[in-house]
């Protein structure tokens, strides 16, 4: 424990001209004294600490003692910085890992570039969770983390609807979507490659034996490729509408964003006023009824009749509800 403290004073001390008693015991969350004793401890394992009295006085490195990573440039100093996510390291469990990396790169840094984590932070943020939802951190997340970087098998319990179902899995990566966790993992003995929500194991035990990674598996690459196929997967039906021009803005926000892309990919040729109709890929009448409505005049539903009469049928209890109001 003292060993480690030590080790985090000497990188605190490098990584700043000087920092007095207060800010060390502030740091290293121990009383002041502490901090004396332990600047004395590192003076007599040869460590030059120098202590300097007074009012602005306080505690710092002499004699160059430090490693410098010479061979960084200012951008890609920073380019490293940006590489961390709190949130996310946090409810993985590795926040304080995370911060003991960053303290030692801070301390290896020529002076220079000392404020390169403090104009990265500055600059970039990464705001996971969705909108208008408390985020929750699964709690085996952590659990399956340690196993991906680990490289252990699991033994897991899965719920697929009511029923929950037992896998022995080989856990390959984390994916941070929107808020949800998903890990990406394949299924023992020679299984395929899946996606699991982590808020729905019942249950999840990292094993002692390892497994061996496929070199050829690609993260980023998988999770492209599934949420891919998800999005097709569920558009299944099909609606035709009208849209104006400023319809046609709009669509990408108002629905599936795979679906917009493959109605606009080739509309029919505008009108007189630029009004295009296009085919729209859609997961159900009723998911297609609640996000036109967002569009309000600038779609019109062609097709199927189902929905154009629900929206012929919205139209009439609008215009009845404002006639009623302009009556009173």
């Amino acid at each position: 424990m003292r060993a480690a403290r030590l080790i985090k004073m000497v990188l605190l001390l490098q990584s700043r001209p000087a920092m007095t008693a207060a800010e060390l015991a502030r740091e290293l969350e121990v009383s002041e004294r502490t901090v004396t004793r332990d600047a004395q401890a590192l003076s007599e394992a040869g460590v030059p600490v120098y202590a300097e009295r007074g009012r602005v006085g306080g505690y710092r490195l002499v004699g160059g003692y430090r490693t410098r990573l010479t061979g960084l440039a200012r951008s890609e100093a920073e380019a490293l910085f940006l590489s961390g996510v709190p949130g996310a390291l946090r409810e993985m469990g590795l926040e304080d890992a995370a911060s003991a990396a960053r303290l030692k790169v801070s301390a290896a840094l020529l002076p220079s570039l000392r404020d390169a984590p403090d104009t990265a932070a500055q600059r970039f943020h990464l705001d996971a969770p969705a909108w208008f939802r408390e985020p929750e951190t699964p709690a085996l997340l952590p659990v399956l983390a340690e196993a991906v970087w680990d490289d252990r098998r699991v033994g897991a319990v899965y719920r697929r609807g009511e029923t929950a179902v037992e896998r022995l899995l080989e856990p390959y990566g984390l994916v941070l979507k929107a808020g949800v966790w998903y890990l990406c993992a394949r299924v023992a003995e020679g299984g395929s490659f899946r996606t699991y929500r982590i808020d729905r194991f019942d249950g999840a035990d990292a094993l002692g034996e390892r497994f061996d990674r496929d070199p050829d598996f690609d993260l980023p690459a998988f999770w492209a490729e599934q949420a891919e196929r998800f999005a097709r997967s569920i558009l299944r039906a099909e609606v035709v509408v009208r849209l104006s021009p400023e319809g046609v803005r709009r669509l990408p926000y108002a629905v599936d964003p795979l679906g917009a892309r493959e109605a606009l990919r080739s509309p029919g040729e505008p009108d007189a006023g630029g009004w295009v109709t296009v085919t729209l890929p859609v997961e159900s009448e009723e998911v297609a009824h609640g996000q036109l409505t967002a569009l309000g005049a600038e779609a019109e539903v062609l097709a199927p009749e189902s929905l154009r009469e629900r929206f012929a049928a919205d139209a009439a209890r609008i215009v009845a509800l404002y006639r009623r109001t302009d009556d009173r």
